[in-house]
């Protein structure tokens, strides 16, 4: 019975200790304008991702928005042959929160199974549209992007403790950029 009591103790302060790690909510900006959000991005930073192992710098995404509400996805990179990789995609806007969005890069005709669409939160963007943060409800995967192909190290600095306080592996973060 003690033993029970202590576990039962020792969960309980776990679970208030991870609460208090994550003193930021992890959820999608309350606005997001898609045309001002449109252009091109550079990466600064991303956990690291099956997809982007081929990628070695000169990472960016590209957005444009389509009349149908849909918005192309032009993602590229530096493969490490030298090479310009890219992978084409769509997202859309999903579960009526602005800053939410899905994207897939699977074909067209596979669009309709829900296995092929990915979440994609804007979790924190400059009021400018300078620099965004995009991850998603589980914090599998987060990148930090920037109209500039560089970033001060103290701003991203600052947005790597507020994606911390958000729950994010900031530790296992890789470099895509420099940082001045």
């Amino acid at each position: 019975m003690a033993a029970g009591r202590f576990l039962g103790v020792l969960l309980v302060l776990a679970a208030v200790a991870d609460a208090g790690a994550q003193s930021l909510p992890n959820q999608p900006v309350p606005a997001l304008d898609l045309q001002r959000y449109a252009g091109t991005w550079h990466e600064i930073a991303h956990l690291p991702m099956f997809f982007q192992r081929k990628c070695v710098d000169t990472i960016t995404a590209t957005y444009t928005p389509r009349p149908d509400g849909t918005i192309m996805v032009r993602n590229a990179c530096r493969g490490r042959d030298g090479t310009m990789v890219q992978a084409d995609g769509v997202a859309r806007p999903a579960g009526g929160r602005p800053g939410a969005l899905e994207v897939r890069f699977a074909p067209r005709w596979l669009s309709w199974l829900p296995a092929v669409w990915a979440d994609y939160w804007v979790v924190e963007l400059d009021p400018d549209y300078r620099w965004a943060v995009v991850g998603g409800p589980s914090r599998k995967y987060l990148w930090v992007l920037s109209r500039e192909p560089d970033m001060p190290r103290s701003l991203f600095e600052e947005i790597r403790a507020r994606a911390a306080a958000r729950g994010y592996r900031v530790d296992r973060l890789q470099p895509a950029a420099p940082l001045r």
